[in-house]
C-alpha cells in the first residue's frame, strides 16, 4: 500500500488535451459537424480525449503525451496518496457506421491475473441518437453458459442480447463483465476505466481476432448494467456516480468559478475531466494563461489546480467526470 506523502501540493494549472482519431472497420469517414475534420481515408471509430498518447495542447508540458505528464505530476494530478502514474478514466466520443462486436470487458481481478493493471468498467452518454437507435446491453433472461458457446458456434449470439433503446441524453452503465455491443444511430459518449481489454465473442464475419476463451472467463449472465436514471439537483444533474467515475452535467450559467464545480459529497479536490459537449468555454486564473475550451475538447483539472473561473463563451453544455474508487470488489 502506498504511503501517503502530506507535504503540499505545488500547484498544477488546468491543461487542454488534444484528441487522438483512432481508425476502427466499423467507424465514419466524416466525423462533421462534431469534429471539423476533412473526409477521412479511413474509417474513424473512436477520439480519444485523455489517452496514454494524446498531447497537451497548452502549459508548460504542451506537446507532451499525457501518459508523460501522469509520469512526472502523478501526485499533482491525482492528489495526495496518489499509488498510480497513469490516467485512471479513458474518455472517448464513439461513432459507430456498423455495428461494433459482440464483446465483453474483463473485471480488476481477471485483467490483473494476465498481467494488466486493471479491468474495464464503463458507461455511455448518448450526445445524440437517430430514431431507432439501440444498443445490445447484457443477456435475455434464461440464458447459461452453455447456451452462450453454442450462439458463438451456431453465429447466432445476437439472438441471445438484450437490447435497449437509446435517445439523446440517455445514460447506459456497463460494469465489467457485461457481454455489449455498440449498433450505428448514435453518438455516445464513453467513460471507462483506462484499460483498452476488449475480448471479441462474435464478430459478423469480420476477419478479426476473436477471443473465445477469455470471453467465456470475463463474461458474467447478471451483472448491474442498464440505463441509469439521472439525479437532478440544484447545481447539477448526476448522469451517474458509479464504481470507478462520476459523470455529472453542469450547468455554467455565464460563469462560475471552480469551487462550485465540486459536488457536495466531495471530501477533497482530486483529478477532474471537464468536457463540452456542445458549446465553447474559457477557463481562467491567476498564474497561468487563460484556455480555450471548444466543443467536444476536454481540459484536465489536476487536484492541485490554482482557483479558477469557467466561462460560457456560447451554448455550452458542460460535463465534468471524476475517477472514484470502488465502492465494491470487483
Amino acid at each position: 500500500m502506498a504511503t501517503i506523502d502530506s507535504s503540499p501540493l505545488m500547484d498544477l494549472a488546468p491543461f487542454r488535451i488534444a484528441p487522438s482519431f483512432v481508425e476502427r472497420v466499423w467507424g465514419s469517414q466524416d466525423l462533421r459537424p462534431w469534429y471539423e475534420r476533412p473526409t477521412e481515408t479511413k474509417p474513424i471509430g473512436e477520439v480519444w480525449l485523455t489517452g496514454d498518447d494524446c498531447l497537451v495542447e497548452s502549459g508548460p508540458y504542451s506537446g507532451q503525451t499525457l501518459s508523460s505528464v501522469f509520469h512526472q505530476e502523478a501526485r499533482a494530478l491525482l492528489g495526495q496518496g496518489a499509488d498510480a502514474n497513469s490516467s485512471p478514466l479513458l474518455l472517448k466520443v464513439i461513432f459507430a457506421k456498423e455495428k461494433l462486436s459482440v464483446q465483453v470487458h474483463p473485471n480488476d481481478a481477471m485483467a490483473q491475473k494476465y498481467g494488466q493493471p486493471r479491468g474495464k468498467t464503463e458507461c455511455w452518454y448518448a450526445l445524440a441518437a437517430e430514431p431507432g437507435a439501440q444498443v445490445a446491453c447484457g443477456w435475455k433472461a434464461g440464458m447459461t453458459l452453455d447456451r452462450i458457446k453454442q450462439g458463438i458456434a451456431a453465429e447466432t449470439l445476437e439472438e441471445s442480447l438484450n437490447m435497449l433503446p437509446v435517445a439523446e441524453g440517455d445514460v447506459i452503465f456497463v460494469d465489467a463483465g457485461t457481454v455489449h455491443a455498440i449498433w450505428p444511430g448514435s453518438i455516445l459518449l464513453e467513460t471507462q476505466q483506462n484499460c483498452d481489454l476488449t475480448y471479441r465473442m462474435y464478430d459478423y464475419g469480420r476477419a478479426r481476432e476473436l477471443h473465445v476463451e477469455k470471453s467465456l472467463e470475463a463474461v458474467r449472465l447478471t451483472t448491474q448494467a442498464g440505463k441509469i436514471a439521472a439525479k437532478v439537483l440544484a447545481d447539477r444533474t448526476i448522469l451517474v456516480d458509479a464504481d470507478y467515475f462520476c459523470v455529472e452535467r453542469i450547468a455554467v450559467m455565464g460563469s462560475c468559478d471552480s469551487a462550485s464545480l465540486v459536488g457536495a459529497g466531495e471530501t477533497a479536490h482530486g483529478l477532474a475531466y471537464l468536457f463540452a459537449a456542445a458549446g465553447a468555454g474559457r477557463i481562467a486564473g491567476d498564474g497561468f494563461d487563460a484556455i480555450d475550451l471548444p466543443a467536444r475538447g476536454v481540459v484536465a483539472i489536476p487536484a492541485s489546480s490554482p482557483q479558477f473561473e469557467i466561462e460560457d463563451r456560447g451554448g455550452l453544455d458542460l460535463i465534468r467526470i471524476t475517477p472514484r474508487w470502488p465502492k465494491s470488489a470487483s
